[in-house]
């Protein structure tokens, strides 16, 4: 992708989840390399992230789950029209290094799993949400509340899930893919998927309007495809 630079900015400054912490390094370095513009991305979690924006914090760029978008987009901390699908992220199951790997092929066989394991971890983010109402629909949210560990926002699920902590650990796939210490199940099977979006828009705090909008336009392209597919996600 060919970006002229004589008339953008040479650094954009983000925030965004830590879902997607990885997958933007890796943009942003590719980025960098095409264009000679720096990008540098906050990464912490995405309810704080959020909340910093709605409390005026100045940023160029904002990355999270597209739900969340639309709320900043709504209170006029993120421009309308900036707002840019950029991948999607499943979310996976994983149980500590060594341990039994429990059947999680079936949904049938999840809700067994998610029975009979001790503790079940789970984020603040989007995924936790969507986990929360699967449970409700099996019928089983009553019977396992006692066991929830909801992890602190910006900590991931796999760290809990490597000390023992947590038996049974939900997060999206791009945060467990690369912890150690853990056993990744695979995503949540047919049925019971739950698959978040992600998007970014430019904040109305940015003077670097057309910067952000070439950023946003890379980050959509086939040419950010590859790094999105190794990372863990799909593009959107």
């Amino acid at each position: 992708m060919q970006t002229s630079v004589s008339d953008i900015a040479t650094r954009i400054v983000g925030i965004s989840s830590m879902a997607t912490r990885q997958v933007l390094a890796d943009l942003a370095g590719a980025y960098m390399q095409c264009s000679g513009v720096e990008v540098s991305f906050e990464s912490v979690g995405g309810v704080d992230a959020a909340k910093r924006l709605q409390a005026g914090e100045p940023f160029d760029v904002v990355v999270l789950a597209t739900d969340a978008i639309d709320k900043l987009v709504a209170a006029g901390r993120v421009v309308a029209d900036s707002k840019t699908d950029l991948m999607r992220s499943a979310v996976a199951i994983a149980v500590r290094a060594g341990a039994p790997r429990p059947d999680i092929g079936s949904e049938d066989m999840l809700r067994r799993t998610v029975l009979a394991a001790r503790t079940l971890g789970y984020s603040t983010g989007p995924s936790g949400v969507a986990l929360m109402k699967l449970f409700e629909r099996w019928g089983i949210a009553a019977l396992v509340r006692s066991r929830f560990v909801q992890v602190p926002p910006g900590v991931p699920v796999g760290q809990l899930v490597a000390s023992g902590e947590v038996e049974l650990g939900f997060q999206q796939h791009s945060e467990l893919m690369h912890l150690p210490g853990i056993a990744v199940l695979g995503t949540m099977p047919p049925g019971s998927e739950i698959v978040t979006t992600f998007s970014a828009g430019l904040c109305v705090t940015s003077l670097q309007s057309k910067a952000v909008r070439a950023l946003l336009g890379f980050m959509r392209s086939p040419a950010a495809t590859t790094a999105k597919r190794r990372l863990g996600m799909e593009p959107a």
